[in-house]
């Protein structure tokens, strides 16, 4: 796997994750993990394996510094350890997505693709609203997919064989087992950042296309008989009430893509109210929670970054009278995590606003 950005394949892209160290925790503490994750992201492997070692031996059931133990196995092309360390992190705490997202990783790096499917499975089971798990689950079933139909055809093993599955190896808790008040925090898939995002494009105004009166036809040459008799102008104004409806449609779609650009800025400026605003009554929170608990973690996970900024591109809008769906790659950065993912916003209007129902990541 590689780390930093890089390309995505044909398939299978490349993800990655590189969480800061912002969780709710003593000021020291955070800034020892901030410390090892940017070891980690300068490649500093053997400084950042000290650091780790010298924690651990004094706190052995850090589960953060345990995860980092097993990212730093990984990295230096020791995964045998690694999987020991995943695999004994998710033992000891079972309720945390990382640690099986990150065994999956490594089965899925060996070819062992029933085996990823299986840990990321249970990753989702602890936090269903884990994107990074299931955009990495979406890659391990276009595996499976392939294997299964290089099967049918019954290709030989130099056909069928193809790269490893590449998937995203989480480097950071989203929360850390011990505080009073645990939150899983949901985390966004990861990727390449574009070079620069391009605007969205707006929606086509309409054209006024003026229809004028029909005239009488001239009839053919060879044709002897009288000249077909002109419509009168009130049947050819009898079709005017038809072009409102493209004018409309065309207003609403304008109206969904402020509220979504409206979202995103609310999101970007860390307005939690107005970022709140923006979802129904009735949204349809991740892993059936309470709409209080959900927005408690989005206050939470939101307040806990001293920058964010969303940029939002490739905006495509479908309207269906007061229902809506924007679709677009969503550019999202968090002081040293920067991700670029694809979201879906299912919206409708109540009230005369446009607000989002239900939201999803991948596909």
């Amino acid at each position: 796997m590689k780390f930093g950005r890089a390309p995505s394949l044909p398939l299978l892209p490349v993800r990655l994750l590189v969480f800061a160290a912002c969780l709710t925790l003593g000021a020291a503490r955070a800034d020892e993990y901030s410390d090892v994750a940017h070891l980690l992201r300068d490649g500093k492997l053997a400084e950042a394996q000290a650091r780790v070692e010298r924690h651990l031996a004094a706190k052995p059931r850090d589960p953060q510094m345990r995860l980092f133990k097993g990212v730093i196995q990984r990295e230096s092309g020791r995964p045998a350890e690694a999987l020991v360390t995943f695999t004994r992190l998710s033992e000891d705490h079972p309720e945390l997505p990382e640690p099986y997202n990150n065994l999956a990783v490594i089965h899925a790096a060996q070819g062992q693709y029933d085996k990823a499917r299986i840990a990321l499975e249970k990753a989702l089971r602890t936090n269903p609203s884990y994107a990074t798990a299931h955009d990495n689950l979406a890659d391990v079933y276009a595996r499976l997919a392939s294997q299964a139909y290089s099967k049918a055809l019954q290709l030989d093993g130099s056909a069928s064989v193809s790269p490893p599955a590449r998937l995203a190896l989480i480097r950071e808790l989203s929360a850390v087992p011990g505080s009073q008040a645990r939150s899983l925090l949901a985390a966004a898939p990861g990727g390449p950042t574009p070079a620069k995002p391009t605007a969205p494009a707006l929606p086509a105004k309409p054209v006024a296309v003026a229809v004028a009166p029909a005239t009488a036809q001239t009839a053919p040459a060879a044709v002897t008989a009288a000249p077909i008799q002109a419509k009168p102008p009130a049947a050819a104004t009898a079709v005017a009430p038809a072009a409102p409806a493209p004018l409309a449609a065309s207003n609403s779609q304008q109206e969904v893509e402020r509220a979504v650009h409206a979202w995103a800025r609310a999101w970007s400026d860390k307005n939690i109210s107005q970022y709140l605003a923006a979802y129904d009554k009735g949204f349809d929170t991740p892993g059936q929670q309470s709409r209080s608990v959900w927005e408690q973690e989005r206050r939470l996970r939101i307040s806990s970054k001293s920058r964010i900024t969303v940029n939002l591109f490739e905006l495509q809008i479908t309207v269906n009278g007061n229902r809506a769906v924007a679709k677009f790659r969503q550019d999202y950065k968090a002081d040293a995590l920067a991700v670029l993912s694809r979201k879906t916003l299912e919206l409708a209007k109540s009230g005369g606003r446009w607000l989002i129902v239900k939201e999803s990541s991948g596909g």
